[in-house]
């Protein structure tokens, strides 16, 4: 399907900086993580863990760049002209987040309530690691490609971005999941990149 399944940067964020995102994520009301075409679902038996919407310039002005160079590099050249609200994540113990792909089977509606969402969708995924590797075990996060004729699973585990500051990048339709945290905390940082459907 693409000739790159994925973009990564090996510690591209200075290690004070993913603390200091870490503090305001921590600092804000966290919600229970829930699934669907508009996050309504509260399933933990596929998704279990607590996230913070963050919406500070500063992080976009940071990882944009990144966004940009990633979907270049890899030659995927989408078009894509907004971003929804950062997710700041924490996986304690046994939290994880199931199979699933971050785009859905319908761009968002016309009459959604922010005007730079409608008739858009979600076209590449971003996630950086804001954890000291060391920090946590378990809480991997793995692709299913599910691109082999048999049928059968075929799964890669991103080991590349286990390192604090690391930032994967991948377009929004793939399979992938974290698998439980078995000790620590695993604190990440996800956005997703929306544009006008693919003609």
């Amino acid at each position: 399907m693409y000739r790159n399944y994925y973009w990564f940067f090996k510690k591209a964020i200075d290690p004070k900086i993913c603390d200091k995102i870490i503090d305001i994520g921590l600092s804000k009301e966290k919600l229970n993580a829930k699934t669907g075409s508009q996050n309504k679902i509260l399933n933990k038996k596929i998704r279990n863990s607590r996230i913070v919407w963050l919406e500070e310039k500063e992080i976009y002005d940071l990882i944009n760049p990144f966004l940009n160079t990633a979907n270049r590099n890899a030659g995927w050249n989408f078009e894509y002209d907004w971003s929804e609200a950062c997710q700041f994540t924490i996986y304690e113990k046994n939290n994880h987040y199931n199979w699933h792909c971050d785009n859905f089977s319908e761009p968002y509606p016309m009459d959604h309530k922010f005007e730079n969402f409608r008739g858009k969708t979600r076209k590449l995924s971003m996630s950086i690691c804001l954890s000291n590797e060391d920090d946590f075990s378990g809480g991997d996060f793995q692709f299913d490609y599910r691109n082999r004729e048999d049928g059968k699973p075929n799964i890669e585990t991103v080991k590349e971005i286990r390192e604090k500051g690391s930032i994967l990048v991948f377009p929004s339709n793939i399979y992938h999941r974290i698998t439980p945290v078995k000790k620590g905390i695993r604190y990440s940082l996800v956005v997703w990149f929306l544009g006008y459907p693919f003609k």
